[in-house]
């Protein structure tokens, strides 16, 4: 209970330096309440004049609780002050998906080239990036949990802190040429690259629910400056420690690792209900099965992600096996890059206006136009094309599932099911990569594009069974 008098009228002073100055009860009142603002989702603390003004207005011997005044105050703040401090949000989550995200294009070149090099044996020289992927596997729902209870800041900046010790270690284990030690550090490398992508989820939550797909297709659109910076820093870096091969590079990886924290440290992001709570666990089977919307979303953006790998893995080795040069190999994987992160900038908007379901099915016929065009020939022409449209069928698959899931869930929800997501979209990378070796070594290009035309008809009919279902559902309710 606060009572007291209200009449505080014309008191010049900082209430939180001077409280000794003020009337007893309202002293009390300001320090009962001002450490607990944020209890209430309160994202700014009141200026000193604006809790004079509230407790001014207070009738005497009100029986307001801590709480309800909290909330009262959080009342004052005022819609510009809040879309102020989401703005600033998004803007840091961008930049630090650009900063921290250029290692990524550093790792795809540099996997291979260190592992050829570090490899006691010929068969591991591609085992620096298998390494990756499995540590991506196996850290993806943790890491999804330990946000949800710790907030996304303390979740991006361990994976910054793991990026610093990944190249580090690296750079270790070049100079002593231990390739365990080279594993270890890939794994960390590995569960830096996926903390970092949740930056998709996080920035959808940095803003308002009606500007959640715009959110999560700039982000992807902001990989695009990513990845042009990522070959610039490799070039910059890789011969800083001459004559060990390549060892520089991983200098550039620890400069992007501290650069990318800064950001993250001026994220203030709202609590979850997660961070506040220590309610019962979330059942994860329970949600798939009474969400279909759910189950569907993460199959079309694991599915989607699989064609993807299948086609992209391969398509160096297929065109130098066809003459080709490697920079010509080099120049359609630079556009397919382009065409994966490039239609982030308008992507939210055609959903915002079509829907995810409608962009989703768009995604994925472009996916099945690609598996085609792959697969009518090896001409250069083919080549270009065909990882163009797989690169924009792969984006407008990916940003819509991930809007359809971030709308089904809530907030108890998410970080389980987000973790689950993720963990799913690693394995299907994982063995499309397996596969994709394996069936081009065995069947040639022709026999991979054939391989994956069916891929996308399986998606199309899930996608198909699950527009049904809601105009049934929609027609019965009727």
């Amino acid at each position: 209970m606060i009572g007291g008098s209200p009449e505080v009228v014309g008191i010049p002073i900082d209430l939180y330096e001077h409280l000794v100055e003020v009337p007893m009860p309202l002293a009390e009142a300001a320090h009962a309440i001002d450490p607990l603002l944020l209890d209430v989702g309160c994202e700014h603390r009141p200026k000193p004049t604006e809790m004079l003004r509230i407790f001014r207005n207070l009738r005497p011997a009100s029986a307001l609780s801590v709480c309800a005044l909290q909330k009262t105050m959080c009342g004052h703040i005022g819609k510009e002050s809040r879309s102020t401090m989401l703005r600033r949000n998004f803007i840091l989550i961008l930049l630090a998906n650009v900063v921290l995200g250029a290692a990524l294009p550093m790792l795809i070149i540099m996997g291979g080239l260190v592992g050829a090099w570090m490899a006691p044996q010929d068969w591991l020289a591609t085992a620096l990036p298998s390494v990756q992927m499995v540590a991506g596997i196996a850290v993806a729902g943790p890491i999804s949990i330990f946000m949800g209870r710790f907030g996304r800041r303390a979740g991006f900046l361990l994976g910054a802190i793991a990026l610093v010790l990944g190249g580090g270690l690296a750079i270790f284990a070049i100079q002593i040429k231990s390739f365990a030690f080279l594993c270890a550090a890939h794994a960390a490398l590995g569960g830096a690259l996926i903390c970092f992508n949740f930056f998709r989820f996080a920035a959808s939550e940095a803003v308002a629910p009606e500007y959640r797909a715009q959110a999560i297709s700039l982000t992807l659109a902001s990989g695009l400056v990513a990845a042009l910076i990522g070959p610039e820093v490799f070039a910059l870096s890789k011969d800083t420690l001459a004559p060990l091969p390549l060892a520089g590079a991983y200098i550039g990886i620890v400069g992007l690792g501290l650069a990318g924290a800064i950001p993250v440290l001026g994220l203030s992001m709202p609590p979850t209900s997660l961070e506040t709570s220590r309610g019962p666990s979330v059942n994860v089977k329970q949600i798939l099965a009474s969400k279909p919307r759910v189950t569907l979303a993460i199959l079309v953006a694991a599915l989607s992600q699989g064609v993807m790998v299948l086609l992209m893995t391969p398509t160096p080795l297929a065109m130098v096996g066809c003459g080709f040069a490697d920079t010509q190999a080099a120049d359609v994987i630079r556009w397919h890059i382009v065409a994966m992160f490039g239609p982030g900038f308008v992507t939210g908007s055609i959903i915002a206006r079509f829907g995810a379901g409608r962009v989703a099915a768009m995604g994925v016929s472009l996916l099945l136009v690609s598996a085609i065009i792959a697969w009518t020939g090896m001409e250069l022409g083919n080549f270009y094309i065909a990882l163009i449209v797989l690169g924009v069928g792969w984006n407008f698959a990916f940003v819509s599932s991930t809007q359809m899931l971030q709308s089904e869930l809530t907030e108890e929800e998410a970080p389980a099911l987000q973790g689950v997501n993720d963990t799913i979209l690693a394995i299907a990378a994982a063995l499309a990569s397996l596969l994709s070796g394996a069936l081009f070594m065995s069947v040639g290009w022709i026999g991979l594009a054939t391989f994956a035309i069916p891929m996308p008809l399986v998606i199309a009919g899930l996608l198909y069974q699950a527009r049904r279902r809601t105009s049934l559902g929609a027609t019965a309710a009727g």
